[in-house]
């Protein structure tokens, strides 16, 4: 695995740990800004807003940019987005700082997933976006546990200022670090990418995706209350507990990772059976909330369940995507997003339903279950009408060959 890969990992650290990192400062926030812990989960939400609109658009305005440019770009925007985020005297300012900090980090995963399946072999890129993943993994195990942590004992807004710093060391790496990749000999055209909507597999892995994540999200967004408020922890619990939910993350990225590439079907059909244990886990949680030993140990459940699939539902969509490599990327963006969006606004629905914090579990269990039967419609389609799934498919042969030997050795 090319060093650079990893590099791309440590820039979705510090965008991670910056989309998730909320969900251990939202009672502070609220308190800050004279706001409700629902309202304050609407900056969740408004982080996934911007990367569901802004990973279509910006791989679409970027699509004949230079990789490694529009990489620097992006996480330089990011960077003084968290700073904004960090500055913001009022809610008004930090939900737009929200959006804009979304709007990079949406466009950065577009291109970073891009760059990351065209530097490695064709049977490694599963493998290539778990490293991603892993980033991600890696910030809810360290980076928003962290950022809770600072939220308790330095004020929220040192959070934002760590994820800043964290950004220019990404930038410092991708200098660095990252190739310079050559657009395809045959240079893409929207026209030809956006021809990948044509597909009903596209749109089912969208509706699983969404779902998917939506579920756990619609529940872990609002943790924090819930293990202080219903299982009755302090609060220097909170970040503890959280960085269990990210190993339990880490365990299940790095599991499917491994095995994707080789049974990319094979996992979205175990993905079944995670969907499953992740609508247990969302019910026991329901039931359970009550009890601080079974509310830890699902937090980590959880944390495995979700992110099991998280590589096969990545590689999955470029391999349905076909010819459409860059909008392949936005797309899965933008359908964690979607989730990340619909979760955290359907859990706020409950809590403001007076029907409490842990009834955002049930709601949760509820999307996965339909994720599980948009799987089962997948799989069905998948068997009358088959496509190769050992491989993710490229988009053209330059997109890979092109690569420096540096970058694929």
């Amino acid at each position: 695995m090319p060093v650079a890969v990893y590099v791309l990992g440590l820039s979705v650290f510090a965008l991670g740990t910056s989309e998730f990192m909320l969900s251990g400062l939202l009672p502070p926030i609220a308190e800050d800004m004279g706001v409700t812990i629902p309202q304050a989960g609407l900056l969740i939400s408004a982080f996934a807003i911007g990367m569901v609109i802004g990973a279509p658009l910006l791989a679409v305005a970027t699509l004949r940019l230079p990789r490694r440019t529009t990489l620097i770009a992006l996480i330089s925007l990011f960077g003084l987005g968290q700073i904004a985020g960090a500055l913001a005297p009022s809610y008004e300012l930090l939900f737009a700082s929200r959006v804009v900090s979304a709007l990079a980090c949406a466009g950065f995963w577009a291109v970073g997933a891009a760059v990351a399946i065209a530097m490695v072999d064709k049977d490694q890129r599963a493998r290539a976006m778990a490293v991603m993943i892993g980033g991600l993994s890696i910030a809810n195990v360290l980076g928003v546990p962290a950022g809770a942590f600072l939220g308790e004992h330095l004020g929220w807004r040192s959070a934002f200022w760590s994820v800043g710093a964290a950004s220019a060391i990404a930038l410092a790496g991708i200098l660095a670090l990252i190739p310079r990749i050559p657009l395809p000999a045959e240079r893409p055209t929207l026209r030809r990418e956006l021809r990948i909507y044509r597909d009903r597999q596209v749109w089912l892995s969208v509706g699983i995706t969404a779902l998917a994540a939506g579920g756990v999200f619609c529940a872990f967004s609002y943790l924090s209350p819930l293990l202080t408020d219903v299982a009755g922890l302090d609060a220097g619990w909170v970040p503890w507990i959280l960085g269990l939910f990210g190993i339990g993350a880490l365990v299940g990225t790095t599991i499917g990772g491994r095995v994707a590439d080789a049974h990319l079907f094979g996992v979205m059909i175990w993905g079944i059976t995670a969907s499953t244990a992740s609508t247990a886990f969302l019910a026991a949680l329901a039931l359970l909330a009550s009890t601080a030993a079974a509310a830890i140990a699902l937090s980590f459940l959880l944390g495995v369940s979700a992110f099991f699939t998280a590589p096969a539902l990545n590689a999955r969509m470029f391999n349905v995507a076909g010819t459409a490599p860059t909008l392949a990327g936005a797309t899965t963006t933008a359908a964690f997003n979607l989730g990340n969006t619909g979760g955290p606004w359907l859990g706020g629905t409950v809590i403001d339903a007076d029907l409490g914090f842990a009834a955002t579990a049930w709601a949760g269990a509820a999307m996965t279950v339909t994720a599980i039967a948009l799987t089962l419609a997948a799989l069905r389609l998948h068997r009358r009408t088959p496509t190769p799934t050992r491989v993710v498919a490229t988009s053209t042969p330059a997109a890979h060959d092109s690569a420096p030997a540096s970058a694929r050795a």
